[in-house]
């Protein structure tokens, strides 16, 4: 077996690994920490010839950086990152880096990531969408039960026009709830859609003691919306938005 050392991430020296999640590989492999005076490198061994990709290893990766943030800050590395042996990971990443890595820990203290999702109700944003464009409605009735072969070039406009129709919802939606968090958070990004229906997907760095306030920001847009679009709240995690990831 070739070793090599597989990094997830930058921590303060006296954060200790999550004792509930094991790191990648199969078997997964115990996450221990390299520590060079006050940060420490989240690692684990692994087979330098085993590639990295499998969808196992990225969920790994990322459950173990969103437990060690939901009690202290970190540095996530991009998934995938090994270096040849412990003294690589000391003398290469560490002690070069050691006081950026510093100062950014000391600016994500008591903070994390909060992922702010909404997603559509689909037949809720159809029928939204066909009342505030009544020319997509009668496209449609014109369309209903007639065979697809005569009909394939107005499906395609119908299609194209609901598209475009979500689409300025949800940028007007996003806006709406980015103005309601923004108060409550330190930063906040705005993710493109993972999801036809997505509604709006924000990732806010926010002050851990303040997750209260922030949830509780949203809970008038969830009665409001209720019906219509589904709005969650994932975190504390690890800061991937809002730190330039070490590579």
């Amino acid at each position: 077996m070739t070793d090599a050392v597989y990094v997830y991430g930058i921590v303060s020296a006296d954060t200790a690994p999550p004792r509930d999640h094991a790191g990648i590989g199969d078997p997964p492999a115990k996450v221990q920490t390299l520590k060079s005076g006050d940060v420490a490198a989240l690692v684990s061994p692994i087979d330098a010839r085993t590639p990295l990709g499998r969808k196992e290893d990225l969920l790994a990766h990322q459950r173990l950086l969103d437990a060690v943030a939901a009690d202290g800050p970190v540095l996530p590395l991009t998934f995938g990152a090994a270096l040849t042996d412990p003294d690589a990971v000391v003398g290469e990443l560490l002690e070069p880096n050691r006081d950026d890595f510093v100062r950014a820990l000391d600016e994500l203290r008591g903070r994390a990531e909060y992922m702010v999702t909404a997603r559509y109700v689909q037949e809720a944003v159809l029928g939204e969408v066909l009342d505030e464009h009544p020319e997509l409605a009668e496209l449609r009735d014109s369309i209903a039960g007639r065979p697809e072969e005569l009909t394939h070039q107005d499906r395609i406009r119908l299609g194209e026009g609901i598209n475009a129709a979500v689409s300025a919802k949800r940028e007007h939606d996003t806006r709406a709830l980015a103005d309601v968090v923004r108060p409550h958070v330190v930063q906040a990004v705005v993710r493109e859609p993972a999801h036809e229906l997505d509604a709006a997907r924000i990732a806010v760095l926010a002050e851990v003691d303040a997750e209260e306030k922030l949830t509780g920001s949203l809970a008038q847009v969830a009665r409001d919306w209720h019906g219509r679009a589904e709005i969650r709240v994932r975190g504390p995690l690890a800061p991937y938005d809002f730190v330039t990831t070490v590579r």
